[in-house]
Formats: C-alpha cells, sequence, structure tokens
C-alpha cells in the first residue's frame, strides 16, 4: 500500500523542547522531522503536533512548528494520542496516518498500537523517531511493524505523496528537498 496525501495525515508525536536533548542524535532528529514536516506541508498532506505534558516537557520545537504553519496542536497526558482522545476529527476520518516523533518506544509506540487498533494504515518514518537509547528505539521499531504498522523513510512519504514526476510540483519539492540537500 502506498501513501496517499489525500488520505493520510502526518502526526509529529511529542518532539518538545525538554525532552529532545536527551534523545539519540537530537540535532540530526531536528533536522530530519523538519524537512518531514516542511515537505508534508507544501505537498498538502495535513500535519499535527501532539504535546506530552507541556507543563512539565514544554512546547512542541518552535522550528518544527514554523515548517507547518498554522497546524493543529493537541496536548495530551496519556502516552498514547489515541487513549488520550486528542486527536482532530479530520485526522481520525482519514484512513492513513504518518507518524514520525520521539520517543519510539513510548508514545510514538503506544500511539501507533491505538491506531492500528483503531484499523488505520499506519506508517512509521523510522528516520525520524527517536529514543533516549538506541536499543528502545530499534525495539519500538521492531514490535510496530510486528503489529502492522509499514515502516518507511522520509524520502518514501515524499515521493509517495507527490505520486508522478514532470509537474511543476514535482520539480518545485525536488529543489527545496532533494537536489543538493543533505542527507541525514
Amino acid at each position: 500500500m502506498l501513501i496517499d496525501k489525500e488520505r493520510a495525515t502526518l502526526l509529529v508525536v511529542d518532539i518538545q523542547e525538554k525532552l529532545l536533548p536527551a534523545v539519540l542524535d537530537a540535532e540530526g532528529m531536528l533536522a530530519r522531522c523538519r524537512w518531514l514536516i516542511a515537505a508534508a506541508h507544501d505537498v498538502g498532506l495535513p500535519v499535527v503536533f501532539s504535546e506530552q505534558y507541556p507543563q512539565g516537557l514544554g512546547h512542541t520545537a518552535p522550528a518544527l512548528l514554523a515548517a507547518a504553519p498554522g497546524a493543529a496542536v493537541v496536548s495530551k497526558l496519556h502516552f498514547s494520542c489515541v487513549a488520550s482522545q486528542c486527536l482532530p476529527p479530520d485526522l481520525l476520518q482519514r484512513p492513513q496516518v504518518v507518524v514520525c516523533g520521539m520517543e519510539t518506544h513510548v508514545c510514538v509506540l503506544q500511539t501507533v498500537l491505538d491506531l492500528l487498533a483503531h484499523g488505520k494504515q499506519v506508517f512509521v518514518v523510522a528516520d525520524a523517531v527517536s529514543s533516549r537509547g538506541e536499543v528502545n528505539r530499534d525495539y519500538g521499531l521492531q514490535r510496530m511493524r510486528d503489529a502492522g504498522a509499514v515502516l518507511v523513510t522520509r524520502e518514501m512519504v515524499l515521493f509517495e505523496a507527490l505520486q508522478v514526476s514532470g509537474t511543476e510540483l514535482f520539480r518545485q519539492m525536488s529543489k527545496r528537498y532533494l537536489v543538493g540537500a543533505q542527507p541525514s
């Protein structure tokens, strides 16, 4: 199955100021997620940000919010966005959810498992998730894949959202995100 921008939403889970420095490759994680969010926004994929207990962990990194102006931001106390019942109705009406964020083995995992239980097609962007430790990240990804989530990369999301080359949108996106862009 392919990601269809008319049927999908990008859910950015808990990439918050106070937690970000604790995860593996925090700077790289931030850069990769900013790339993904900006590309998704530019091709018309709706974006939603979640924040886990923002009073304690701070808010979403400002660079990420700037990449998708006007995107919904929801707060939660449950680790799972689904269990928190905080997701906007328009996200829940779409059959596909593309997920990135942190921590892979906690909030991302629990959200993905609940989305799958609700019948969603879930794509986890493997190069745009992180945890405080490599084992937790790796086993979180493995568990999500074993449960039925599809592991993808940022470029897979972009190319599947574009669907075709030779268009003006493809040329713009290629210049902005592919040609001369530094892979992370």
